[in-house]
C-alpha cells in the first residue's frame, strides 16, 4: 500500500511540475505589479492550467501528509542495513595506542634524529 501511494505521489509531483512549466509567464514574478489581465482577473482565474495547478498542489500536500502518517505508523523498529558494507566491523570501543610517525613507542622521547643522507637534492654546479 505504501509503495503504491509513493508511486502515485511521484506521478502527481511530475504532473505538477509539467503543468507549472506549461503556464505562460506573466513576466514580473512577485516583485512587480504584473499586467492588468494577469492571474487575478476573471479570465486568468478560470484558466485550466491555473485550476489544475491548484488542484494538483492540494492533492500533493494531502498525499504528503498521508504518506508521513503511514510511514510513522508502520511500526518498524529495525535499522535498515541495506547500505552497510559487507564485512565491515563495528568500531572498537577502546582507544588505540598512539603511533609516532618516527617509529617510537607511545611516550618515548625521540632525540638525535638526522635527515637521510640522500634526500634526492642535486648539488649546484660551481
Amino acid at each position: 500500500m505504501f509503495t503504491f501511494l509513493l508511486i502515485v505521489h511521484a506521478i502527481i509531483a511530475a504532473l505538477l511540475v509539467t503543468v507549472i512549466l506549461m503556464q505562460r509567464s506573466e513576466g514580473g514574478g512577485l516583485t512587480s505589479g504584473g499586467s492588468s489581465n494577469g492571474l487575478m482577473s476573471a479570465r486568468g482565474a478560470a484558466d485550466f492550467l491555473t485550476r489544475s495547478t491548484s488542484v494538483l498542489a492540494g492533492v500533493f500536500i494531502t498525499m504528503s501528509i498521508v504518506l508521513a502518517v503511514i510511514a510513522a505508523n508502520r511500526g518498524s523498529d529495525t535499522i535498515d542495513t541495506s547500505l552497510a558494507r559487507p564485512g565491515a566491523a563495528a568500531p572498537a570501543t577502546g582507544t588505540a595506542p598512539a603511533v609516532d610517525p618516527l617509529g617510537a613507542a607511545a611516550g618515548e622521547v625521540v632525540t638525535n634524529q638526522s635527515a637521510p643522507a640522500d634526500n634526492g637534492a642535486v648539488p649546484l654546479a660551481q
